[in-house]
């Protein structure tokens, strides 16, 4: 079996070229990269000594993709992850869309030219901001959480499911990555190749720089460990905002089966069978007060700024529900909070 990672140097499409053979043997890899990202080309060398044939490109280039010889399925790792991406900073808004859902059509040809499957990592950020944003919390413990739930329209106490609306306002990147998945659909109909769209919340571990662009866990740790500014941003400042997290290679059964052509059980009752959320879960989820706790706790004593002054898309509770991943295809996360955590700090 031949695959194609895309973004293959990135953290996420890294960690999926050095592990898939662990999961199936024999495996070819191509790795595609445009090696815009900083720090993305230190990943090279050891991909290329595991076997990974990579080539430098870009996924919005036809000859670039000409380059990749024909492939059974393409890991569409290759994305701008930054919510605020295209409304601030030197990202521009055609920018990002070009990256994100233009990169995203080219690729979808490309399986289409080569009947390839496609898998899209697609993120917990294509759920609707306004709904998500109205939701009375409440702080415990230094963690916001929900005060009520509202099953009938996805937000249980698990946390957000895939029935939780999607219309805009989403982000520009929320929506490039909506519309992605959706085009996506449209493509496996119309030209009978499988897609699959894996929803993930926060992906965090050891190999990421810690940019802010890449998660805040990260960005967090590092910035702790490395005495850096850091500042509670809205939400009255005290930092109660929760996120879940994830490390990619908790994917790895999963995207196994995917790649094997092995279908999901039991989803008779299941709409849009194709999209699942793949989280950490409430289990893997930690608020920015209670990373300080464990930063300070880690490394010292060390300033965390506030502002109160609320910042765009910024949403005081964020955690995805995973339940129909482990129905349809009895997937768990494996890795704990405490290990992600630990592994980022000492990466």
């Amino acid at each position: 079996m031949k695959i194609l990672i895309t973004g293959a140097c990135g953290f996420v499409g890294s960690c999926l070229a050095r592990e898939l053979p662990s999961v199936l043997p024999g495996i070819e890899i191509w790795g595609l990269d445009n090696f815009l990202r900083e720090g993305s080309r230190a990943n090279l060398p050891n991909l290329k000594s595991l076997g990974v044939k990579m080539v430098e490109g870009d996924i919005r280039r036809p000859a670039d993709l000409a380059k990749i010889p024909k492939v059974d399925w393409v890991i569409d790792c290759a994305a701008e992850p930054s919510v605020l991406a295209g409304t601030s900073g030197k990202m521009s808004s055609m920018d990002l869309l070009d990256h994100n859902l233009i990169g995203t059509i080219q690729m979808l040809e490309f399986c289409k030219q080569h009947s390839a499957g496609f898998i899209l990592m697609s993120t917990s950020r294509v759920y609707s901001i306004p709904p998500l944003a109205s939701v009375p919390v409440e702080s415990v413990q230094g963690a916001f959480r929900p005060k009520s739930f509202r099953p009938e329209i996805g937000l249980t106490e698990k946390g957000i499911s895939e029935i939780f609306p999607t219309t805009p306002p989403a982000s520009l990147y929320g929506t490039s990555k909506r519309c992605s998945e959706l085009l996506a659909l449209e493509y496996a109909e119309a030209f009978g190749f499988p897609v699959w769209i894996n929803r993930c919340g926060v992906l965090a571990g050891a190999g990421q720089f810690g940019r802010a662009d890449q998660g805040i866990f990260s960005f967090w740790i590092r910035s702790w460990k490395d005495k850096k500014l850091l500042k509670y941003i809205g939400f009255d400042g005290r930092g109660s905002q929760v996120r879940d997290c994830l490390h990619p290679r908790d994917l790895l059964p999963l995207i196994q089966k995917q790649l094997q052509g092995r279908k999901p059980s039991d989803s008779s009752d299941v709409i849009d069978v194709c999209i699942c959320n793949f989280s950490g879960g409430a289990k893997n989820s930690i608020s920015l007060a209670q990373l300080s706790d464990w930063c300070r706790a880690r490394f010292g004593p060390h300033e965390v700024g506030s502002d109160p002054q609320p910042r765009p898309y910024d949403l005081p509770w964020v955690i995805l529900d995973s339940t129909r991943a482990t129905k349809l295809w009895n997937w768990h996360p494996k890795t704990s909070l405490e290990t992600i955590l630990s592994e980022i700090s000492d990466g």
